[in-house]
């Protein structure tokens, strides 16, 4: 039977009610390497939710092609111990392109906001962590998978697919594939729409716009929730029209106006 993680720390927050920006406890070790715990009492990404994140600690001091891959989970408690919340157990590889992992939607603050939810103004944060594998160099690339929600993306793409997640819990929850590799494939073509869409209107072919569209309604189809795009995609469009149907004044038009206005200029 597999171990279970071990409780790695415990992080008393005063005054809780009265911290805004984000908040960083002591370091602390545990399996052999060092973490800290990261809290925005209000919220990190989402502006309703109590967010928590585990990090390693000093990432940029460790060697080229560092790795962790370890089991976690997050325990908030009121002073007198009682439970609030946990995360589920969670095994995450932590390196350098993403070092920290964690839960954006820990706790509604309306349930902080309730009266005697949280006793003297206090909360505590456990954290129990299991670390399987410790990678101090390497040739890490960006270009290993890794598993996101069930879908298996680079590397570096994990901020980005966290970032969808993160602002769009249901993007993917009738997604009707169950294979790896086709939804491997449609992350991808959702990653490229939002880069198309990112790009300033009138550097966009019409060949462009039209493989947007084409992808938006191809996603759609596979169970994508992609309401939140349409609109974005809507709006390029627009933008791209009304940029080629205004009138453009030529390179000679421009030069034969410098030069009136500086013989206007010396003469008048």
């Amino acid at each position: 039977m597999e171990k279970e993680s071990e409780k790695a720390f415990s992080w008393k927050i005063d005054n809780f009610s009265e911290k805004n920006g984000e908040i960083r406890s002591d370091p602390f070790t545990s399996g052999g390497c060092e973490w800290r715990l990261f809290v925005h009492p209000k919220g990190k990404l989402v502006d309703d939710h109590l967010s928590i994140f585990l990090h390693a600690v000093n990432p940029v001091s460790l060697l080229p092609g560092w790795r962790r891959r370890a089991s976690y989970r997050l325990v908030l408690l009121n002073q007198s111990g009682k439970e609030l919340q946990r995360t589920a157990e969670e095994r995450r590889l932590f390196c350098a392109e993403v070092e920290g992992w964690g839960s954006h939607r820990m706790l509604p603050l309306t349930k902080l906001q309730e009266e005697e939810f949280l006793e003297d103004n206090k909360l505590i944060v456990e954290v129990y962590i299991k670390v399987v594998k410790v990678v101090n160099e390497g040739n890490l690339t960006g270009n290993e998978m890794v598993d996101y929600s069930g879908f298996h993306v680079l590397n570096r793409q994990v901020v980005s697919v966290t970032k969808i997640f993160v602002q769009h819990p249901d993007v993917a929850v009738d997604i009707k594939s169950s294979i790896k590799e086709v939804k491997t494939a449609y992350m991808n073509i959702l990653l490229g729409l939002i880069k198309t869409l990112d790009k300033d209107p009138q550097s966009l072919s019409e060949t462009e716009l039209t493989n947007a569209e084409s992808e938006l309604s191809e996603l759609t189809e596979a169970g994508f929730k992609l309401d939140w795009l349409k609109p974005k995609l809507e709006e390029v469009s627009l933008k791209r029209k009304e940029a080629a149907s205004s009138p453009r004044v030529s390179p000679f038009e421009c030069i034969d106006f410098l030069v009136r206005r500086f013989f206007f200029s010396c003469f008048s």
